[in-house]
């Protein structure tokens, strides 16, 4: 399991409950590492400007990472962690590797748009 203070989703039925129940989901898939803590960091800063996201994070080791890992758009990413924005349950975007908080807000924002 993650070090984060974020919700972990550990199960499908944890990403298919946070779906069903959220319009806006930003899932990060990673691990405890250089390229993730960052995005983690600026997820949970995050969680008070964004209220109406669901922010989540996935062991990229785990079962449930197969899921992310076999998303169409998450087959070329190469760097860790791997990002998914889901609107009303569907994937709106796929992103790989460290953000910073201006793309993170900017991916946000998008979503929220839709």
């Amino acid at each position: 399991m993650l070090q984060t203070n974020l919700t972990h989703i550990i199960t499908e039925n944890d990403l298919q409950a946070t779906l069903e129940e959220n319009d806006n989901v930003m899932v990060t898939c990673g691990r405890m590492g250089p390229m993730c803590i960052p995005v983690y960091d600026i997820m949970e800063n995050l969680e008070r400007k964004y209220q109406d996201v669901a922010f989540r994070d996935m062991a990229f080791d785990s079962a449930i990472a197969d899921v992310v890992k076999g998303l169409p758009d998450a087959r070329q990413l190469r760097s860790l962690p791997f990002v998914v924005y889901y609107k009303n349950g569907e994937v709106t975007k796929v992103t790989g590797g460290i953000q910073s908080k201006q793309q993170v807000k900017q991916n946000l924002d998008e979503l929220r748009q839709r």
